[in-house]
This record gives C-alpha cells, sequence and structure tokens, in this order.
C-alpha cells in the first residue's frame, strides 16, 4: 500500500450503516469477510502508518495492535443494558500508556460521523484523572486556560459528571475547580465527517490533531508532566 493511498473506502461506512438496521448474530455470522475487509484491515493499516508518529510523542504508547490495547471492541457488553444488539455501530483506534487507565489520543469511525481527539475517564480514587488530573487542574488552572484558548476555536470539548449515579454530560472546557472536583470523564475532539476518512489525507489529519491534543494526556493522567 502507498503512503499516499486512502486506507478506508465507502465500504466502512456502509457496513457500520447495515450493521445498525441488522445488528444480530446471523447477519455478523454472514457478513465476516465483509467486517475484515472493511474494517479490520484498513484500522491496522492506520494503526501501522500512526504509530511512527505517536511514538514519537510519548515512547510508553502501547503498539501491540490488540483488542482493548489499540482497538476497542465490536461486540458490546450487553449484561446490564436494556439495549440488547450486541454489536457496536463504530470503531475506535487509540493510543495510551500501558494499563489503559489513562488518557488516550484516538480516531473513531461511526455510521454517523468520524472523530478524533482526546478522551480519558476514571471514577475511583487511584485513577490517574483523579489522583493527578484533578489536583493539576486546581494547581495548575492557567496552564489549563492556556489549552483552552489553543483548542478551544477548533475543538469541541465536553465533560461527565456522576449526579445520583448517572453520568451526567457537560458542554465546554472545564476549568474551574469545582468542575474537576466532580468531573469523571473529559473528550476533546474534531469532527472530520466521511468525505475525510475516505480521502488520501486523512492519516496526516489525525497526526495533526494527535499533536495538538497531546499534551492534555500527560497533563491529566502522566507521571511525568512538568508543566
Amino acid at each position: 500500500m502507498k503512503a499516499s493511498s486512502a486506507i478506508f473506502s465507502r465500504e466502512t461506512v456502509l457496513f457500520l450503516r447495515e450493521l445498525g438496521r441488522n445488528n444480530h448474530r446471523a447477519w455478523m455470522d454472514q457478513n465476516r469477510e465483509r467486517y475484515r475487509r472493511a474494517i479490520t484491515q484498513p484500522f491496522r493499516a492506520l494503526l501501522e502508518r500512526l504509530t511512527p508518529a505517536a511514538l514519537k510523542l510519548n515512547q510508553r504508547f502501547v503498539v501491540s495492535g490488540r483488542v482493548g490495547e489499540n482497538f476497542s471492541r465490536i461486540n458490546r457488553d450487553i449484561r446490564f443494558s436494556r439495549d440488547k444488539a450486541p454489536y457496536r455501530t463504530q470503531m475506535y483506534l487509540f493510543f495510551s500508556e500501558p494499563g489503559g487507565e489513562g488518557g488516550q489520543i484516538y480516531a473513531a469511525v461511526s455510521a454517523d460521523t468520524v472523530t478524533c481527539g482526546f478522551r480519558i475517564y476514571g471514577q475511583g480514587r487511584d485513577a490517574p484523572l483523579i489522583r493527578l488530573g484533578r489536583v493539576r487542574a486546581i494547581e495548575s488552572s492557567r496552564w489549563l486556560a492556556r489549552q483552552k484558548r489553543r483548542l478551544g476555536s477548533k475543538y469541541e470539548s465536553y465533560w461527565y459528571s456522576s449526579e445520583k449515579g448517572q453520568w451526567t454530560k457537560h458542554k465546554g472546557w472545564p476549568v474551574e475547580p469545582g468542575e474537576w472536583k466532580k468531573l469523571k470523564g473529559w473528550v476533546v475532539r474534531r469532527k472530520l465527517g466521511h468525505a475525510t476518512l475516505v480521502g488520501p489525507a486523512f492519516e496526516r489529519q489525525v497526526e495533526g490533531i494527535f499533536r495538538e491534543v497531546y499534551p492534555l494526556l500527560p497533563f491529566t493522567s502522566s507521571t511525568d508532566w512538568k508543566g
């Protein structure tokens, strides 16, 4: 595959849309080869192309290519869900440090859109977001405000709190100490659209987004953040 060639095709989007209309095991079993061709192969090709740039950002990033370490699972855990559809109509590629509890830079393709950026979730006291990110956000609010000014015009930001046991989504940048004291998750992302996905410059745009949002990752979850 040439470096200038497109990784994804319309088949990726069509497969995810059809999966949404036929979300059951029998259909998936009949379309396993399409799944491999439209989802698995191009995502692995994207991982291969993005890995050198990702490792320049952070040499500790996991690049094993395993599900759960670089790729999301297509299968849903439906044990405690009212929605019993067995498959997700989206796929994520992400880079994170070992352990999987810290921040991630990611690219996601769904039946509706394409997004790319940074995300982090954490609830327990030992979660990096709580143990490191919360303290830094309160003590280094000026740094966080600079990131808002740097990225705010180009990226969508939203965060989550837990209200009476239910996750609640809040639009905007969490910059106030009171927001960080109850913050359980944070996403900073840009929507790219399906037309960008199937173009030859997709991975270069993803690389650029990764470089821009990467400072949020060590700030929220890495022990070697220096400010």
